[in-house]
């Protein structure tokens, strides 16, 4: 599945920081643009995995459970 989030970069007093607006909570730095987006990346894969795992607890065990695919 592929989704596309808006990255933010700021170039900070020595570092540059980046975040999504799309995902509070995930941000990222770096020494260069490059470097803080791709660190941002990892933050928001991360984030959406913890909400993902968060979300199923406590389902029932005999609620259905499929997957959707948002393009």
């Amino acid at each position: 599945m592929r989704n596309e989030f808006t990255a933010i970069v700021e170039r900070g007093e020595n570092w540059y920081i980046a975040y999504s607006p799309e995902v509070p909570g995930a941000n990222g730095q770096g020494a260069t643009a490059e470097e803080a987006k791709a660190n941002l990346i990892e933050a928001i894969a991360l984030v959406l995995d913890d909400r993902r795992e968060d979300g199923l607890r406590g389902i029932p065990p005999d609620a259905e459970r499929s997957t959707v695919v948002v393009e």
